[in-house]
């Protein structure tokens, strides 16, 4: 259950971190009100898992989550470069957060 939790961390800390984008500066209340959510459940999501998890491992694996997918949703939603280098370097983070689940 503390792997689930953690996952669904590193995916609201995505949220959060394209919610960013969209809040123009915090000047847009509804996305803004919409990241400081993903904000918090992300951390609070984080909090519960450390309960069970090594604290390094969990929050490694927390930031490479939202590392990943953030820059995933960035090329999909935002139009940022998805150059092979920029794929492959993700392809590392990736592979990181597979072995820290695995040697865990």
């Amino acid at each position: 259950m503390a792997w689930f939790l953690l996952f669904l961390a590193g995916l609201f800390e995505c949220g959060w971190a394209i919610g960013l984008k969209y809040t123009e500066g915090f000047t847009r209340p509804l996305p803004t009100a919409l990241t400081v959510i993903s904000m918090v459940v992300s951390v609070v999501l984080l909090g519960m898992a450390v309960k069970h998890l090594p604290i390094g491992t969990a929050y490694a694996v927390w930031t490479g989550i939202g590392t990943v997918g953030t820059v995933l949703l960035g090329v999909w939603l935002l139009g940022d470069e998805a150059s092979v280098s920029r794929l492959a370097c993700i392809l590392l983070i990736a592979g990181g957060i597979a072995g820290l689940k695995l040697t865990a």
